[in-house]
């Protein structure tokens, strides 16, 4: 009898959790190449077949896995968006969730931006962006309409400081800036997206 994982994560039939979050580690560790549905299925010890259950490919469980992140990410942003009360206090808030994302799951949110999804996910992962970017919208809109930004199309500001942030977070992934200083630095950072470069 095959030797089976003392801590292998699947049990009562939650074999989808259980390959995501076999997925997941390997992302971190090795990178998307490395996925592999029967590798996954040995890591957990169930039959090289069982994940075809819940995946019928491994771009249908990274498609999976990116949906996931936008979850969390979204969940994240949510609990930032009621920080109080403060354009530029809330503004810094969602900018910490999503730098603190970023920098805690790099490769995910590489993954979570990858244009290579199955046609049948495409729409449901576009929805997934609307809605994180829309946290950013409405931050936007609703600081218009108290008069505490300039007036113009939300979306417009709200990609503007979007590409900034995740821009921050590129940055942190290809080791061109070190992540505890951009975290240390982004209230400041945030001040000066806010209120540009022009003397005052």
């Amino acid at each position: 009898m095959a030797h089976m994982p003392a801590s292998r994560p699947y049990h009562h039939g939650d074999l989808r959790a259980a390959l995501l979050q076999s997925a997941e580690r390997t992302l971190r560790e090795k990178g998307a190449g490395a996925l592999s549905l029967r590798e996954l299925a040995r890591d957990i010890g169930v039959s090289h077949a069982a994940p075809g259950r819940h995946f019928k490919d491994k771009q249908a469980l990274l498609d999976a896995l990116a949906m996931e992140g936008y979850e969390r990410l979204d969940r994240a942003l949510a609990e930032a968006y009621g920080a109080g009360p403060g354009f530029e206090r809330r503004m810094a808030a969602l900018a910490h969730a999503y730098l603190g994302f970023a920098v805690e799951h790099p490769e995910l949110l590489e993954l979570m931006f990858a244009r290579k999804h199955r046609p049948d996910s495409s729409a449901q992962l576009g929805a997934a962006v609307d809605r994180t970017f829309g946290s950013l919208t409405r931050l936007f809109a609703e600081a218009q309409e108290s008069g505490e930004i300039i007036d113009g199309d939300p979306e417009r500001i709200a990609l503007a400081a979007a590409a900034n942030l995740h821009g921050l977070a590129a940055l942190i992934a290809s080791s061109a800036l070190d992540a505890d200083e951009a975290v240390a630095g982004l209230d400041a950072h945030v001040h000066l997206l806010l209120h540009g470069l022009k003397p005052r």
